[in-house]
């Protein structure tokens, strides 16, 4: 079997075997060479700048948010981009690339003299996320997520008491990696796949990609809205590119 067969028997499998977390190496240059000829629709393994793009659609230009990217069909009213790509390939990419998933933010038990649940915070190595589309003279350009998201009006937010603000948006976010579920007899379910959560400001619980911390009404960590200045139209193609963030190296 050569590399390029292995590589894309490699694909078929981590979706399956790769969610634990396993650190994935620098690849060789024939496993470079195999990668960029790779194909996973709607998505590009970007080997030049060492991050992941995805091909996505502007579907928001006013509004409150919940996600910054969701499924094709499923949350545009609350997000900025929707994707047709398969959240579970997005996966794929980012554990090729060498990028670490974690876990979205979830709840556990802690036994005592009754049991109690408590919140646990979600993990992953950190993303960067921007957008990559070109300037009114065609020359590809990259902004920063954080430039198309803005601190709402308080008079926007309908029951919700604003106590305190933040008033620049996070740059960085976690590869969480959503959640392998049981499906009957078939196979695991891409939990991602059906909520539409690839990367989200609310938490969920079943994110591929998500802030650090969790943000919800009670918090008030869902006072986003859309900042559409320089913004591409409704129904524009931009790419969504993920950016693993530069490891320290390993000290023996």
């Amino acid at each position: 079997m050569n590399i390029r067969h292995q590589l894309i028997l490699g694909v078929f499998l981590l979706p399956c075997a790769g969610w634990g977390g396993e650190q994935v190496r620098k690849p060789s240059q024939d496993m470079e060479d195999a990668l960029r000829k790779l194909s996973l629709p709607g998505i590009k393994l970007n080997l030049e700048e060492r991050c992941i793009d995805v091909e996505a659609i502007v579907c928001l230009h006013d509004g409150l948010l919940e996600l910054v990217a969701c499924t094709k069909g499923s949350k545009e009213h609350e997000s900025i981009l929707s994707i047709a790509a398969r959240p579970m390939h997005i996966h794929t990419a980012m554990l090729l690339m060498g990028v670490k998933p974690g876990t979205p933010a979830m709840r556990k038990a802690r036994e005592g003299e009754r049991t109690r649940w408590v919140p646990v915070d979600p993990a992953g190595d950190t993303v960067r996320v921007s957008l990559v589309f070109p300037d009114p003279k065609g020359k590809q350009e990259e902004h920063a997520i954080s430039k198309f998201i803005s601190p709402a009006q308080p008079d926007e937010i309908q029951g919700v008491s604003i106590k305190k603000r933040q008033e620049v948006f996070p740059s960085s976010f976690l590869f969480a990696g959503s959640h392998l579920v049981e499906d009957g007899a078939g196979p695991k379910r891409y939990v991602c796949e059906q909520s539409g959560n690839v990367i989200s400001i609310s938490t969920f619980g079943d994110e591929l990609i998500c802030l650090s911390g969790v943000h919800g009404h009670q918090n008030d960590g869902l006072t986003w809205q859309v900042n559409p200045k320089d913004l591409p139209g409704i129904g524009e193609q931009v790419i969504l590119r993920l950016r693993p963030k530069a490891k320290a190296p390993h000290k023996e």
